[in-house]
């Protein structure tokens, strides 16, 4: 077994580590207060190839693979989680559907402007009665002529108010369930949509959360992607790839939260000496350190897998799961290390723990992610 990156990766680790120190990190703490979206360093990152890393050059993307994915979305979440995901987002939730199932034209005409970072990428599942059940969703879509009928809402939907078209299912033959769910793309100013952002957010702030209305929007027969009524296996593939993306993200805040922890531990002074030196500190920072190796480990087993065309179902679940619920103890030990200057936003360890919340429930919940681990392993059969 072969641990080490390639050179390539190792130099895109360097890059963009550099990139998020120097240009993402010291807006973070201000963008958290104001919710202002981090639009600048998206740009750059369309500027240095990253949104479209994964993506064949063909369509203007990088020609990488997942585990260059991972380390991006790794190293922005480390300094500041709300451009963690939106990278995250654009990439396995807003470009990816396109790449795997659209057709030429569909991949031309809208992964190619993902890749070159025109737009950012955006992925419409969620609704206000179909959450963990999204099989339940209750937007249709009929035909009328040559084109559909689109009628539904969405919610919890990242980065649509920069997006010039969203991937969303709907219903088109009701009558046969989850068998019935089309994906379709539907281009963002289109009469009788609506994007607005009604939230105020335990965090994540400088993150896009938008609701998306569809009132009767009318998009052409061609728009849908892929096959018709294969949405539900689609959105589970495209999910699949997802939890990749999160599982990544879980482990940059909790490496960014360690950090500053450990630094944290090796300034502050106690009864003459640093607190560093007290078991109780260290034994905690040894855990932190073995908790977020290991979920590393997971992470980047699964992008190994999904690189090579391989089952990753389970591994991705596992990888999201532990590493999710793993950040959420490493950055609450991040507090606790701080004591009361944890607690106060300057020290930036309390966003760190209200950022990973959302990521131990979005893309499926921890209980979802049990479900999945318990189907791999044959508990269903």
């Amino acid at each position: 077994m072969d641990f080490d990156l390639t050179e390539e990766q190792r130099l895109l680790k360097k890059t963009i580590q550099q990139f998020a120190e120097a240009e993402v990190e010291p807006g973070a703490n201000e963008r958290d207060l104001s919710g202002e979206f981090p639009i600048h360093v998206m740009k750059q990152l369309g500027e240095l190839g990253m949104l479209g890393l994964p993506f064949p050059e063909e369509y203007g993307g990088g020609g990488g693979d997942t585990l260059s994915f991972v380390i991006v979305t790794e190293e922005l979440s480390r300094v500041c989680a709300s451009t963690g995901i939106t990278y995250s987002a654009h990439i396995s939730l807003g470009a990816a559907p396109i790449a795997m199932f659209g057709n030429e034209e569909q991949k031309s005409t809208y992964l190619s402007p993902l890749c070159r970072g025109e737009c950012l990428g955006t992925f419409a599942l969620t609704e206000p009665n179909a959450g963990s059940d999204a099989g339940g969703t209750e937007t249709r879509a009929y035909l009328d002529g040559e084109e559909w009928v689109i009628s539904g809402t969405k919610v919890f939907i990242t980065n649509a108010s920069f997006a010039q078209f969203v991937t969303l299912t709907a219903q088109t033959h009701l009558e046969k369930g989850k068998q019935g769910i089309s994906a379709l793309i539907v281009p963002t100013h289109l009469k009788g949509i609506t994007i607005y952002t009604p939230y105020r957010k335990m965090g994540l702030h400088a993150s896009n959360t938008t609701e998306i209305i569809l009132d009767e929007v009318r998009v052409p027969r061609e728009n849908i992607l892929g096959v018709e009524g294969q949405g539900f296996k689609q959105f589970l593939t495209t999910l699949d790839g997802g939890r990749i993306g999160i599982a990544a993200m879980a482990v940059g805040i909790a490496q960014g939260a360690f950090e500053k922890a450990l630094q944290y531990a090796k300034e502050r002074k106690q009864f003459g000496h640093s607190i560093a030196r007290f078991q109780a500190i260290h034994h905690r920072l040894a855990n932190m350190a073995l908790e977020i190796e290991l979920a590393r480990n997971l992470v980047y087993k699964a992008a190994w897998l999904k690189d090579r065309n391989r089952a990753y179902t389970k591994e991705a679940a596992m990888a999201k799961l532990y590493a999710t619920e793993m950040s959420s103890r490493v950055c609450d030990g991040a507090i606790q290390i701080h004591g009361g200057y944890g607690y106060m936003h300057d020290y930036q360890v309390e966003r760190f723990y209200r950022d990973t919340r959302l990521l131990e429930i979005g893309e499926g919940t921890s209980e979802i992610q049990r479900n999945v681990i318990a189907r791999e392993i044959g508990c269903f059969h």
